[in-house]
């Protein structure tokens, strides 16, 4: 297991990997892929779609590095999006194909990447920022990201219309992006 990256490291790294340098590649996975698997397990609730997810995602990194903008955003949480959005489709694509009458594999029993996250120094700052949220924004946000909800499911669930969960989760990461940056 390799030392944590700071973000400006890890942003460095993305950049090589899109000039073609496998050593940096090689060391985004080393120091990466852990945290993703666990996010890729959260939402997949299997090991193999989680691993899947994961890899679909890695080498989306290798083949579109170029396509990370720091201006947008960091590095870490464009590799989160990227994990999260795949885990999300193979997810879904899994529900479809699964026969009724198959068992999915057992979930881990090990802490989650949200445990972990929480337990470190930046969650604790998330967990701040979350309480500054009203409730039903900070249950949306919840709901989005450890759940691995679509804004149309939210938009089901809550009775809401789908402009509206979207402005909502957008104003709520603003806000959230504000207060961690502050």
């Amino acid at each position: 297991m390799q030392a944590a990256l700071s973000g400006d490291e890890l942003t460095v790294l993305l950049q090589r990997c899109a000039a073609g340098d496998r050593g940096a590649f090689e060391r985004v996975y080393k120091s990466q892929s852990a945290r993703l698997y666990g996010l890729a397990l959260s939402i997949t609730r299997q090991p193999s779609l989680a691993s899947d997810a994961v890899q679909d995602a890695l080498l989306q990194v290798w083949r579109n590095a170029a396509r990370f903008n720091p201006e947008r955003g960091n590095a870490e949480s464009w590799l989160i999006g990227l994990v999260r959005y795949r885990a999300l489709d193979i997810a879904r694509k899994q529900v479809r194909e699964t026969p009724s009458d198959v068992i999915p594999d057992k979930a881990d029993d090990s802490p989650d990447a949200l445990s972990q996250l929480m337990a470190s120094g930046e969650g604790q700052a998330l967990a701040r920022c979350l309480d500054e949220l009203p409730e039903e924004r900070r249950r949306l946000i919840q709901a989005a990201f450890t759940q691995g909800l679509s804004h149309t499911e939210l938009a089901t669930r809550l009775n809401e219309p789908l402009g509206t969960i979207k402005s909502w989760i957008r104003r709520s990461l603003q806000a959230l992006r504000k207060c961690l940056t502050a």
